[in-house]
Parts: C-alpha cells; sequence; structure tokens
C-alpha cells in the first residue's frame, strides 16, 4: 500500500514545505463592492429591478457580490422578472427556465442547502484568536500573580 500524502498544514510545522510542490487554491481574488450598485438599464421589467434592489443590498453586506458577478445578478434578476411576469399571465415557465433560476440562486448562495456551501469573503479586521483566553479566574491565581 502507498504512503499517503502528508497534509500541507503537517508540511508547514514540520518545515518541508517547498514552493515548486505547492498546489495552487485555484480561487480568483475579484475586487469585492464597496457600494450597492445600482441596476442596469437593460433589465427587462420592473419585477427584475425590484429584485435587484432586494438581493443586491444583501450580498454586497455580506460581501458576496463582486465587480466579476454584476452580469451573473443582472441574468438571475432578469429570469427572475420573466418567471413572475409568466406566473402573473397564468401560465407556467419552462422547466428549463426553473432550473436556471434554480442554479443561479445557489451560485449567490440564497437557498438554505447553499447558505452553508458559499463563504463569504474574510473581512480585512482579523479577530484575536488570543482574546478568548481571557484573565484566569481568582481561585486559579496564584500569591505570586
Amino acid at each position: 500500500m502507498a504512503n499517503p500524502r502528508k497534509p500541507a498544514a503537517l508540511k508547514s510545522i514540520s518545515g518541508t514545505t517547498q514552493k515548486c510542490r505547492a498546489q495552487k487554491s485555484g480561487n480568483l481574488d475579484y475586487p469585492l463592492l464597496a457600494d450597492v450598485p445600482q441596476a442596469p438599464d437593460w433589465l427587462p421589467n420592473a419585477h427584475a429591478v425590484k429584485e435587484w434592489n432586494r438581493l443586491a443590498p444583501i450580498l454586497t453586506n455580506n460581501r458576496l457580490l463582486t465587480e466579476a458577478g454584476i452580469s451573473a445578478l443582472g441574468t438571475l434578476c432578469s429570469l427572475h422578472g420573466k418567471i413572475v411576469q409568466l406566473f402573473a399571465a397564468g401560465e407556467c415557465p419552462t422547466g428549463h427556465m426553473l432550473a436556471q433560476y434554480r442554479n443561479l440562486i445557489n451560485d449567490f448562495g440564497l437557498t438554505p442547502v447553499a447558505q452553508g456551501k458559499v463563504k463569504p469573503v474574510a473581512s480585512e479586521e482579523k479577530e484575536n484568536k488570543f482574546a478568548k483566553l481571557g484573565k484566569r479566574p481568582a481561585q486559579l491565581r496564584t500569591n505570586s500573580d
């Protein structure tokens, strides 16, 4: 049986990491949006604009909306607007439209299952991992403290 590969964390601790063997993470860092963007003028109807105005602040505040994701959000809102129009007209949207809509809302983490899979980008402020330790309780202190 072949030896399993040593995890990267253990290589780092033991000092045996090598840049030439490091695996690329594959994550791209797109610039996050600081402000909520305006709805694009190409959205097809008022339902799509309303959905944009509902989702854009949520995604921006949770640090999930990047410059690269604006067109995908626009497509999501456009599809939502079309689906609402079809339902309002007494028609049923196609299964393909509903599947595309479901895929897009999953990509943005807007379903309960997808919320656990989509990780927001870490904020600039790092939490002090030692702040949880606090001071020792009084009964544990010795006279030398």
